[in-house]
């Protein structure tokens, strides 16, 4: 019997799997391989439960989202209501403002319309008074004037207080 390559090499095989069954190789590539299965079991877990938990703050954080819509809306609604008030409630006092200064430029009118008429009175009474003192002068003696200017005056502040009153 010849011992040829291959006997050799089946030898050196089987002791060589003899070897690592003697240091205990698969054993420990098995634990190794099953703590990488644990690990990455643990991993997806895990991946699952952020999963989990980031569903849960998204539909917390849409659930903000839309009350803070409807919130907006409902400060701008409520804005809007609050600008058409005052909106009405300035006008308002515009038109009273306005409605009051017209009031008062109307007495103020009247009053001086009143007091335009007192003057223009008073101006003709005056001119009157010594357009007659002129003609008086001039056309009687001195006795008859004073006793007709007395008289005339007496006269024209009776009629003037009867109009003024």
């Amino acid at each position: 019997m010849t011992l040829d390559a291959t006997f050799w090499v089946t030898i050196s095989f089987l002791i060589f799997i003899g070897i690592l069954f003697y240091f205990k190789v698969p054993q420990k590539i098995k634990e190794t391989l099953e703590q990488n299965i644990l690990n990455i079991k643990n991993q997806i877990a895990e991946a699952e439960k952020l999963k989990e938990d980031a569903k849960n703050i998204l539909s917390e954080h849409e659930k903000k989202i839309s009350n803070s819509k409807k919130e907006v809306k409902e400060m701008i609604n409520k804005a809007n209501e609050e600008t058409e008030k005052n909106i009405i409630r300035v006008n308002k006092e515009f038109h009273d403002l306005m409605e009051n200064r017209k009031k008062s430029a109307e007495e103020r009118i009247r009053q001086i319309k009143n007091q335009a008429t007192k003057d223009i009175k008073n101006a003709s009474v005056k001119i009157a008074i010594e357009s007659v003192e002129k003609l008086i002068k001039n056309s009687l003696d001195k006795s008859k004037l004073d006793k007709i200017y007395s008289s005339s005056v007496e006269e024209t502040k009776l009629a003037l207080k009867k109009k003024s009153s």
